[in-house]
């Protein structure tokens, strides 16, 4: 198994950036030869096969096989500061304690594979919930703490959760729906002012204390449930693109196989640099983690809550993300990496007083999970020349990281979103199911330990989505002559606000509710720092009146906020179709460009 250390080293060493323009001769080895290299018999990223749900996979042959493995490999860091929540510090070690006797009281109500959610913002107590979840051999389920309390109980119905961990907040949105949910036992309510009387809501304080009394707990050992790599972990619900979202299974390996994907992806940077990666540097300072990216998406909860756990580095909570409280915490607390989505960074770059603040502690801005144009690194680059820029690619489906690109390599590729790890395959496909060569666009497919074993009881979207372990993207993309990919569109009718998914037709559908829609077609519009912002065009019934300010609200209504369409145009006529009576959103874009352009500008 992989040794702590080995990880330890990979996360604590950033890519010299005062060299990372490509010198002469770069690079010192294709990525065939640095996998080869990497890949060693008895190395960290050894690679095997196995079987896996009657497929032959790639694996990481050293990887820890289990989650519980991962939580065992921060033990030495007890002493360590890990979460920071304003003045909240809490310890590796309060943590462990925490963890272990919230883990013991779920085996007394839990069955392995039962689902807990998980419904709160970003607070310490959100890994806590999810280890001790875990450990207990329940699957940990968390939704979108932004979302109405009518989406939230769709997500509880549909994974059957038995048991429920939620801050005060979220528990005013579902406590109306709780008695909808039949397999809705117990609810848990961290940080409430005051006790539950009459409901199935208790105080998770009851059971563990508040954050400053972790560290005082009695000692309790972790639960031996056996788990094994292939077993259910976790279920992160994606937009589904018929309105109704869908529970992505993740397995334990999926999970440690995407930290691994990562820490090669920076393994290999030193190899094409031509330089061996680094060696163990125990006196090295603790690495610092901003993390602004809600934990309820696999980038904050694996990327980096479970990749920083196995590092014994501290990662500082925001609430949400926001720049100004960003600038004097990264100063404070000597951050060295922060990112999540582009928009972070945009808005970091972009902020009237960047200047005003010490940000020589930045090593890293890691981004991915929505397009990040070549101005976005080359700003990067005049304004913070030190800090080394990494774009990923991934999906709820894969565990969140699948292709990489960093340093030199990104210099030289500005436009492609990396290459897959040793384990990872990617390919592009026709409509017709051939592999397309070099150079041609088509759909992305990927397959890998990292893909998820499918939609959570819902066969259809599985059958339509996995084939044979590849995972069907939905992505437009072409590949280069050394296997760098370039997402080009995407073949789902979606868009990505600062990082969240936005399916069309949930949107649409939502208008279509309002009894004087006749029409109605979701376009997306560009955004320097979001990416995208949702807008609508709608066609109103005969007689029918209604205004955008009306319908906007009814959206809000209904689902989170950021879904709501920025501008809503009332169409005098009937939307533009095709033969087969598909909208024509093309043409949409271009009627209503001036007023759309009005607004953006």
């Amino acid at each position: 198994m992989i040794e702590r250390d080995a990880i330890e080293m990979l996360h604590s060493n950033a890519i010299a950036t005062s060299a990372i323009a490509p010198a002469p001769g770069f690079p010192a080895v294709s990525i065939a030869q640095a996998h080869a290299l990497l890949g060693q018999p008895g190395s960290m990223f050894e690679v095997d096969e196995c079987e896996i749900r009657g497929v032959r996979i790639k694996i990481w042959k050293n990887a820890p096989p289990t989650l519980r493995e991962v939580f065992e490999l921060s033990r030495p860091f007890a002493a360590r500061e890990h979460l920071i929540y304003e003045d909240e510090r809490v310890t590796f070690g309060a943590l462990h304690a925490a963890v272990a006797r919230i883990a013991t009281h779920l085996t007394s109500m839990l069955a392995k594979g039962d689902r807990v959610a998980i419904i709160m913002r970003n607070l310490p107590e959100w890994p806590v919930a999810f280890w001790a979840i875990t450990l207990a051999g329940g699957i940990a389920t968390p939704l979108n703490a932004w979302c109405t309390g009518r989406e939230l109980q769709f997500g509880l119905k549909d994974s059957g959760a038995r048991i429920a961990i939620v801050d005060p907040e979220r528990w005013e949105r579902i406590r109306e729906y709780v008695a909808t949910c039949p397999a809705l036992e117990q609810i848990y309510v961290v940080r409430a002012s005051r006790e539950f009387v009459g409901a199935r809501a208790k105080r998770l304080e009851n059971i563990v204390g508040a954050t400053a009394e972790w560290l005082e707990l009695p000692h309790t050992a972790l639960p031996r449930i056996a788990l094994a790599p292939d077993d259910d972990a976790a279920i992160f619900y994606t937009s589904g693109t018929t309105g109704k979202p869908k529970g992505a299974v993740l397995t334990h390996r999926n999970i440690v196989s995407s930290i691994l994907n990562s820490l090669s992806a920076q393994a290999r940077a030193y190899l094409r640099r031509g330089e061996p990666p680094p060696q163990v540097d125990a006196s090295a300072p603790q690495k610092v983690f901003l993390l602004s990216v809600p934990f309820f998406h696999v980038t904050g909860c694996f990327v980096v809550m479970i990749a920083r756990l196995m590092s014994g580095a501290k990662v500082v909570l925001q609430r949400r993300w926001n720049a100004d409280t960003a600038l004097p915490l990264i100063e404070k607390e000597r951050v060295t990496g922060v990112g999540g989505v582009p928009t972070i960074a945009w808005q970091l770059l972009e902020h009237p007083r960047v200047d005003e603040y010490d940000l020589s502690s930045l090593e890293m801005i890691s981004y991915g999970g929505a397009p990040a144009p070549p101005e976005l690194l080359r700003r990067i680059r005049e304004r913070l020349p030190k800090v080394l820029p990494v774009h990923t690619w991934g999906m709820t489906e894969n565990a969140a990281v699948a292709l990489t690109n960093l340093a030199e390599d990104y210099q030289l590729r500005p436009t492609s979103c990396g290459a897959p790890s040793l384990t990872g395959e990617a390919k592009i496909m026709n409509q017709e199911g051939r592999e397309m060569p070099a150079g041609e666009v088509g759909e992305l497919w990927y397959r890998g330990p990292t893909v998820a074993r499918g939609y959570w009881r819902n066969q259809q979207a599985t059958a339509e989505t996995f084939v044979a372990g590849w995972l069907r993207t939905g992505d437009l993309a072409r590949r280069d002559d050394e296997g760098f990919f370039y997402i080009v569109d995407r073949a789902k009718d979606m868009l990505i606000r600062g990082g969240e998914n936005i399916y069309c037709v949930e949107l649409e559908n939502t208008l279509y509710e309002h009894p004087a829609v006749m029409e109605a077609a979701i376009i997306g519009l560009p955004h320097k720092t979001l990416g995208e912002e949702p807008a609508a065009v709608v066609h109103l019934k005969p007689q029918q009146t209604s205004t955008e300010q009306e319908l906007r609200h009814w959206v809000g209504s209904r689902l989170a906020a950021f879904k709501v369409p920025v501008r809503i145009v009332l169409s005098l006529g009937p939307l533009p179709r095709n033969p087969q009576g598909k909208i024509l959103k093309s043409e949409l874009k271009v009627a209503f460009r001036d007023y759309f352009t009005s607004y953006w500008s």
